[in-house]
């Protein structure tokens, strides 16, 4: 049975958060404050912490720096409801597994809390920029970095319309796919480069990969190539490949976005969209 620490100053969250996770089989510990979260974790084995980031005393990213000194590999979920460019990237540094904005509901709660404790623990991100206008980021090619990642960029673009943001998140979710499985092979000691860059009117990305590229129209197994008159070649030629179902990600980023180039070697790409 995994046992979770919540770190919070809402007494009522506790207990709606107790009958919640009790009921999907966790044992839930409770701390009011960080020095008390920090108290906890030195005395009881825990699996997952989850933690708020407005709190006395001690803030959430205090609490988070302090606790990654002592156990960095410790998986964490941040929950707020003041999700600013900063407390996103502070989440970021410090490696969180997921980004939940209040008000949330209690089945939302249960499913972070499963998912963070199913998936395999990636690498640390490496943040090499962390302004909200320049995020550049180093990731493990590992799958498994590729859903908190993009719930937290997420975060940074609440105020856009609800259909650009899926446009953009959809977009990103499948190139970076494709750049792990891909370019990086799914190995977790090589990484992936990410850039999102935040203009007036214009998000644009860049992902490199360490994979040696590719020629764009020689991907058979894709569906930007398929003729016309044979809408689902590729699904074919991935099955006779060995290869899963899929590959529309390439021909539905490019309907998704405004811009969308690779460099000659094939292993970096630039999208845009424009606001």
């Amino acid at each position: 049975m995994s046992k979770i620490l919540m770190v919070d100053d809402d007494p009522l969250l506790h207990e709606l958060a107790r009958v919640a996770l009790t009921e999907a089989g966790y044992t839930l510990l409770s701390a009011r404050d960080g020095q008390q979260g920090l108290e906890t974790l030195a005395r009881e084995a825990i699996d997952l912490v989850i933690t708020d980031v407005a709190m006395p005393e001690m803030d959430g990213i205090e609490f988070l720096e302090q606790m990654r000194r002592r156990y960095p590999r410790l998986r964490c979920i941040m929950m707020t409801g003041y999700g600013t460019p900063e407390t996103v990237l502070g989440a970021l540094r410090e490696n969180v597994c997921d980004f939940l904005a209040k008000p949330f509901t209690l089945e939302e709660l249960r499913s972070a809390v499963s998912t963070a404790l199913a998936v395999s623990l990636a690498a640390p991100i490496e943040v090499v920029s962390a302004r909200p206008e320049w995020v550049q980021l180093r990731l493990p090619c590992d799958l498994a970095a590729v859903h908190p990642l993009q719930r937290l960029l997420l975060q940074l673009k609440a105020d856009l319309p609800p259909e650009t943001r899926e446009a953009i998140a959809y977009a990103f979710r499948e190139m970076l796919n494709n750049a792990i499985e891909h370019g990086g092979k799914l190995d977790p000691t090589k990484y992936v480069e990410v850039c999102y860059v935040r203009l007036k009117r214009a998000i644009i990305y860049v992902i490199k990969d360490p994979g040696e590229g590719f020629d764009l129209a020689g991907l058979k197994h894709a569906a930007i190539n398929n003729p016309s008159d044979d809408p689902f070649r590729h699904a074919s030629v991935r099955e006779e490949r060995g290869l899963r179902a899929g590959g529309f990600g390439i021909l539905m980023t490019r309907q998704l976005v405004d811009e969308m180039v690779y460099n000659e070697r094939g292993n970096e790409l630039l999208f845009v969209k424009y606001l």
